[in-house]
């Protein structure tokens, strides 16, 4: 639900209502020559009139979907936790790959990104590494956002 401060106002009323719902609240400003409104962050100003934006919610989703490819740990931080999940490091992976002959991994390519100093949540090869090693990608996720290998466990090993 917006707010409004309809016009004519005094300039300390203005001051008063930026203040009150954008520096306190983090609430957008919009001005029309009507009124001064404060827009909830699911709203967007039509025709000089606030509406619920309909695209807001897809908006959020690919907002999220941006943050949590960019989450970010250190090599050491990711062999680490698949050695304390699953009793395998990098070379380990390697040999399994191999041995399993999945045509739909560049074993070459992958080795290449093992030698990084970051891993990204959003590489396509922490998704397949972390599938093939039966992580599923809220566990991933949650790893990344913690760095704590528990979020690697299976269910059952928690218990």
């Amino acid at each position: 639900m917006s707010y409004k401060l309809e016009k004519p106002y005094q300039e300390k009323q203005r001051t008063d209502f930026i203040v009150k719902y954008n520096h306190n609240m983090g609430l957008k400003i919009e001005e029309t020559p009507e009124a001064l409104y404060a827009l909830e962050a699911n709203e967007i100003m039509q025709d000089g009139i606030p509406v619920i934006n309909p695209d807001y919610e897809a908006e959020q989703a690919q907002k999220e979907a941006e943050r949590i490819a960019m989450l970010n740990l250190t090599a050491a931080d990711v062999e680490r936790a698949i050695y304390k999940a699953k009793g395998m490091d990098f070379d380990d992976i390697i040999s399994l790959l191999q041995q399993a002959q999945n045509p739909d991994i560049d074993i070459k390519a992958l080795k290449i990104e093992l030698k990084a100093n970051n891993f990204y949540r959003g590489n396509p090869y922490i998704n397949t590494v972390g599938t093939i090693l039966g992580f599923s990608q809220e566990q991933l996720t949650e790893f990344f956002e913690t760095n704590d290998y528990t979020a690697l466990l299976n269910q059952e090993s928690e218990e």
